[in-house]
């Protein structure tokens, strides 16, 4: 059954069905998965992933912190690091370890569930905003907290929809470091459409764009101790606010967007002339309207690099988050294939 009776102007919702959860995921058909295939030439592998104690403590996000273990005991309380199984039975020979970790789902190299930002939006058409996500999925009917008998989560558009598609398809790579240099700059719909023109790059139904800035770069040769300062003025982002940028995005058919550096978009800067408005335009866009899934924090540089030398832009891209059910984001390590 529809949950709305509106949907938000440029939405697609209802497109790929009443009670779809996986938005544009849809577009990587079976077809389009073997033209992705079609990259494969040399069978080299890229991992697209920071390790995942990076950025480094909180600076670049109080509310995030890094990963921490914590210890998995055994029988005797002893603990299950080099443990030796002849504490049961002294004929055995074997040891093991175990652990246990406490992790951010967003903290470092990520995808963005549908879950991740709603909006306060009239979708009941009775003149009153209720907070809803892609789809109409409903806030504290579908996506709960902690007060719900079974949450906090996301009982419907949680990250593990996602993997169940096992995310793999075409990648195609824009090298807006190469165009933009290493300061920040405002990337919107002329700039990026340069990029695009100048590399030659074909954006296809299905692609899975990523955008090379070359900031997670710098977060890996910070090596856990990141200059917040330095960052906040480094590597080409997004304009959200660009109405032809979103529209470009609409209308090109892709189906993820990535890039490796925060937010994607730019978190501040110039807001619309409305009275109100979406803090992040793009994430309202690509979660909220377009079922678009955001991969942000991923490293890129190697796979960018190799494939600047070979005048290429595209690549078989395999990236399923964790399938872990409820979940608003998850870490993930994406493997380029070319």
């Amino acid at each position: 059954m529809r949950r709305w009776t509106k949907r938000p102007k440029g939405s697609n919702w209802g497109d790929f069905g009443a009670d779809d959860q996986l938005g544009r995921l849809n577009l990587i058909t079976e077809k389009r998965r073997l033209r992705a295939m079609q990259a494969v030439v040399t069978g080299k592998t890229f991992c697209l992933s920071l390790p995942l104690d990076l950025p480094g403590g909180s600076s670049l996000n109080k509310n995030r912190r890094p990963p921490q273990r914590h210890i998995v005991t055994r029988e005797n309380g002893e603990p299950s690091v080099n443990f030796a199984f002849a504490s049961i039975d002294p004929s055995y020979v074997d040891a093991s370890c175990d652990d246990s970790v406490t992790i951010f789902t967003q903290y470092s190299t990520q995808w963005d569930g549908l879950a991740h930002v709603g909006q306060f939006f009239d979708a009941d058409g009775d003149g009153k905003d209720e907070v809803v996500y892609y789809n109409g999925f409903r806030g504290h009917e579908h996506i709960v907290g902690p007060d719900h008998d079974q949450g906090p989560g996301a009982l419907a558009l949680g990250i593990e929809k996602m993997a169940e598609t096992c995310v793999q398809g075409r990648g195609v790579m824009l090298d807006l470091q190469k165009h933009f240099g290493d300061e920040r700059i405002l990337v919107g719909f002329d700039e990026l459409m340069q990029v695009v023109a100048n590399d030659n790059v074909r954006i296809e139904t299905g692609d899975m764009v990523c955008l090379h800035t070359g900031f997670s770069r710098m977060i890996l040769e910070m090596d856990g101790k990141p200059n917040a300062e330095a960052l906040a003025n480094a590597c080409a982002v997004l304009d959200g606010r660009d109405e032809k940028l979103l529209r470009w995005i609409d209308e090109s058919g892709m189906s993820v967007l990535i890039a490796d550096n925060y937010a994607v978009e730019t978190t501040v800067g110039h807001k619309t002339k409305t009275e109100r408005c979406a803090k992040l335009p793009l994430h309202e866009l690509c979660l909220f309207k377009l079922g678009i899934h955001l991969g942000e924090l991923w490293y890129l540089s190697d796979l960018n690099d190799w494939l600047s030398e070979q005048g290429r832009s595209h690549f078989l891209l395999t990236a399923p988050p964790l399938r872990l059910p409820g979940s608003f984001g998850s870490p993930v390590t994406p493997v380029a294939t070319v």
